[in-house]
């Protein structure tokens, strides 16, 4: 036979390499288990998790605003439907979203798990016995001493002062301290996913919601009520919401009236009623900033407040079209507020308003403006459209935002009509289209109502990683060993450390052991 036939019949390949046993299923997903559980697996998880959470952050989110996911969705029909089949419009219930968080629970609990069995069998071992060359490590003293009684207790005591473990060998003892540096790091790979468990309780459990409520009205925890509305998979909005329902009595706004800091905020206090069930008692409650209402396991926060003016608005079949107040948002801090009033029951023509309402009106050249954030000189600076009715689509559409696109402007003596009013003043529109009636303004408050049940655990878990990373830091694994031998009829004394970290002051501390061990001259000796 040939060189190569030779080579194949004893088992080897041509290359004279032997040949290797085929992995199986078996082998392939232990080699699977070892690279998810990995360290690197970890870390790269974590870092797809983050990159992951961008889109959600700059692409707008169903749960959160599902009126700009329907004008994304116009506005880009070619890359809309593509990023709605990559769940781009809701993130964090996406499933490719969901598999990377399942990985990085599943790589944590592999990595931390074996460390753990390791840690606790290093922690009941021995500390280990001398090295046979002592002079080799990088930490050593040496001297010599006329006995060696005592030499070894008097170290045992030393290293025991300095929290090492002490274990006797003959003629030596070994120490160890720094135990708890392999306890941080098992604390903050533990409290990851003690974090990891808190959010993903919260997620699946929990539910956020805001609504903006105008000063004498009322809310109540039920779906419809909400402005925007998010939830976790796991609750059931229908079933699951606390019964209760509040109704906002006052609001009262403090501002600062001079001085440097002239128009900030000072207190915001919202006196509020509630009821926990609809038959319960009804209850009072001064709601403010950061002292939100605890109810049920929910928790109700104020976030915001600004103005409602109250308008009243006649179609030119002298029909009332819209009455009430409609809520403006504030565009700076002097709560110059944009708004819309819509009246689309107005006949002949639907009638449309926006513009401005301005609690301190000052209109100069840099046009109309509010000086200051408090209700002192009042007015409403707006202008009007009119269109055709249109039929209802069913198409979800902003409140705060006025579709132009099949509207016209009124005009007036040549020109695009503008107006202000005052409280109390009317405006007749062109062409007999109908009227607008400036009636007064009230306060709106912007209530949030959330529910999250795993914040305590992801509170705790950030606590107990900060705690760990801070042991995992400063706490320096050590091992120290002292011998006591006989040398050409002299007594030695051998010191040696080793830091199994960055070196931090090994030498110094060996140099103080052997001091320690060393004897002490007579004080009383002379030269």
């Amino acid at each position: 036979m040939t060189e190569v036939e030779d080579r194949i019949a004893a088992g080897s390949s041509p290359d004279g390499r032997p040949d290797l046993p085929a992995m199986g299923l078996k082998g392939w997903l232990r080699w699977t288990w070892r690279q998810l559980t990995s360290m690197k697996t970890a870390l790269v998880l974590l870092f797809l998790l983050a990159l992951g959470a961008v889109p959600g952050s700059l692409i707008p989110q169903t749960g959160v605003d599902p009126i700009k996911v329907a004008d994304f969705l116009e506005m880009h029909p070619k890359l809309g439907p593509f990023y709605d089949k990559l769940g781009l419009f809701d993130v964090y219930k996406s499933a490719w979203f969901s598999a990377i968080y399942l990985l990085l629970f599943i790589s944590l609990i592999g990595c931390v798990v074996p460390r753990l069995g390791v840690y606790l069998k290093a922690v009941r071992s021995r500390p280990p016995k001398p090295p046979r060359n002592l002079n080799r490590l990088a930490g050593y003293e040496s001297f010599t001493v006329e006995s060696a009684d005592g030499v070894l207790d008097a170290a045992t005591r030393e290293l025991r002062r300095r929290r090492f473990r002490v274990e006797s060998y003959d003629g030596a003892i070994g120490a160890e301290r720094g135990y708890l540096r392999e306890a941080g790091n098992l604390l903050f790979h533990f409290s990851l996913i003690l974090a990891l468990i808190g959010v993903a309780w919260g997620s699946l459990f929990g539910y956020r919601g805001t609504v903006l409520v105008v000063v004498g009205n009322g809310f109540a925890n039920s779906l419809a009520q909400y402005d925007d509305f998010t939830s976790g998979s796991a609750f059931d909005s229908e079933n699951d919401l606390p019964p209760f329902a509040l109704t906002v009595k006052d609001f009262e706004a403090k501002f600062q009236e001079s001085g440097p800091q002239k128009g900030a905020a000072r207190e915001f206090n919202a006196d509020v009623t509630y009821q926990e069930t609809p038959d319960g008692p009804e209850k009072s409650y001064d709601l403010r900033v950061n002292h939100p209402l605890k109810l049920d396991g929910s928790s109700v926060y104020l976030l915001g407040h600004g103005y409602a003016p109250k308008v009243t608005v006649k179609d030119g079949t002298g029909q009332v079209a819209f009455s009430g107040p409609a809520p403006f948002l504030p565009q700076d801090g002097n709560f110059s507020s944009f708004g819309v009033i819509k009246a689309p029951d107005a006949r002949p023509v639907t009638l449309g308003f926006e513009g401005f309402f301005l609690p301190t009106a000052v209109i100069d050249d840099l046009g109309p403006r509010s000086v200051f954030p408090d209700d002192l000189n009042p007015a409403l600076v707006m202008t009007g459209f009119y269109g055709r009715p249109q039929p209802e689509t069913g198409k979800p559409e902003s409140v705060y935002q006025l579709d132009k696109n099949k509207l016209t402007q009124f005009e007036k003596d040549g020109d695009k009509l503008r107006f202000q009013l005052k409280p109390g003043d009317s405006l007749t529109l062109p062409d007999k289209a109908g009227s607008i009636t400036f009636d007064g303004y009230s306060r709106w408050v912007k209530l949030q109502v959330s529910h999250t049940p795993g914040t305590g655990l992801a509170l705790g878990g950030v606590v107990l990683m900060i705690l760990g990373l801070m042991g995992s830091l400063f706490i320096h694994p050590r091992r120290t060993w002292v011998r006591v031998r006989e040398e050409d009829g002299r007594t030695v004394v051998e010191v040696a450390g080793l830091d199994r970290g960055p070196e931090r002051g090994l030498g110094d501390e060996l140099q103080a052991i052997s001091n320690a061990l060393k004897p002490q001259p007579d004080a009383q000796e002379k030269p």
